[in-house]
């Protein structure tokens, strides 16, 4: 079947959503609500959790966990699977970064139901390489085989990220004021979000046919923003929040790091979203709304900085798009 005659049939199905393809993000939002309540330091992107190893307090260790989540099924589709070890170490290094933490170690956890070894060596290649450019040393993992657990040629994969940073320079959004600035980073593609949508939309064919850019390895922003980090401070300067525009998108991420009674108000326009994104739309006749919820329309990493900081961040990193502003207002973010 041709791949026009495969988007024809998938835009009978007008109006896909995330929960028609099977995740709800609404109850995974109130189970997130429930644990913060049962256990009072978790938030944000990353755990903090601060050292008083000399009686001063200086530092705290960070730490967060993540996978590759059904991406996976891409790979196994395919049968490519070197690079969803980078999406793996992507996905929790660049939670990490948005404290402001430094990288230190990396584990995994790959689980799956008959080893085979050469697969095995082609994802741990991917999740050196990903520590690699994470700056993160591989310290460990557990890889566990377990018959009649998982489906033939499948495995799962999760991560757990370490770090630390320094408690006067943790970035948290509480210096976020109406006036500053919103600039993004550009995202490689999908990243490793909203592929139960992207499945439900597409055919088999479809998606071999579209491999090599449904399968692009995750952006890894860390060296990035240890440089603008650097540059920043040296002229007497800081980065005020960032988000990791993952599962949720834009709309669900940003308001994470914004105080009360601030807005964050985009401008579309300022940016490109990838042709996969807009086919994916037209393909399944996704809502606008919807697309913005779940994807992250060419963004992977938001940051908020003074005005008077723009020149020395776009001179240090002049791929970095300024897409909006804080205002004044409730705590969300707005379109345009």
């Amino acid at each position: 079947m041709s791949e026009r005659k495969t988007l024809r049939r998938a835009c009978a199905r007008r109006n896909l959503t995330y929960l028609q393809a099977g995740v709800n993000t609404g109850l995974a939002d109130r189970l997130v609500d429930y644990i913060a309540g049962r256990a009072k330091g978790i938030g944000g992107f990353a755990g903090i959790f601060p050292l008083d190893l000399d009686g001063r307090g200086a530092y705290s260790l960070v730490a967060c966990t993540d996978g590759v989540g059904t991406k996976l099924k891409i790979a196994f589709l395919l049968d490519r699977h070197k690079t969803v070890g980078i999406d793996l170490v992507a996905m929790c290094v660049n939670d990490l970064i948005t404290c402001g933490a430094k990288p230190l170690l990396f584990l995994d956890y790959y689980a799956t139901g008959k080893l085979d070894l050469r697969r095995s060596k082609r994802i741990m290649d991917g999740i050196i390489e990903g520590c690699r450019q994470g700056r993160s040393a591989l310290l460990g993992g557990e890889t566990a085989e377990m018959p009649g657990f998982y489906a033939k040629g499948e495995y799962d994969l999760a991560g757990f990220s370490v770090g630390i940073v320094e408690r006067s320079k943790a970035v948290d959004g509480s210096k976020i004021f109406p006036g500053d600035l919103l600039l993004g980073l550009p995202s490689s593609g999908l990243h490793s979000n909203g592929f139960s949508l992207v499945r439900k939309v597409f055919s088999d064919a479809a998606l071999r046919k579209r491999g090599r850019e449904l399968i692009a390895p995750t952006r890894i922003y860390v060296s990035q923003i240890s440089k603008l980090q650097q540059g920043l401070e040296a002229e007497g300067q800081i980065i005020l929040g960032m988000a990791h525009i993952t599962g949720g998108g834009i709309v669900e991420n940003l308001p994470r790091i914004l105080p009360a009674k601030t807005k964050a108000v985009l401008q579309s326009h300022a940016w490109e979203v990838p042709r996969i994104m807009r086919d994916i739309q037209k393909a399944g006749g996704v809502p606008e709304a919807e697309m913005w919820r779940t994807f992250n329309m060419g963004i992977g990493m938001i940051i908020v900085i003074r005005p008077n900081a723009l020149e020395t961040t776009r001179r240090i990193l002049p791929e970095a798009r300024l897409i909006g502003e804080i205002t004044a207002g409730r705590k969300e973010v707005r379109i345009e």
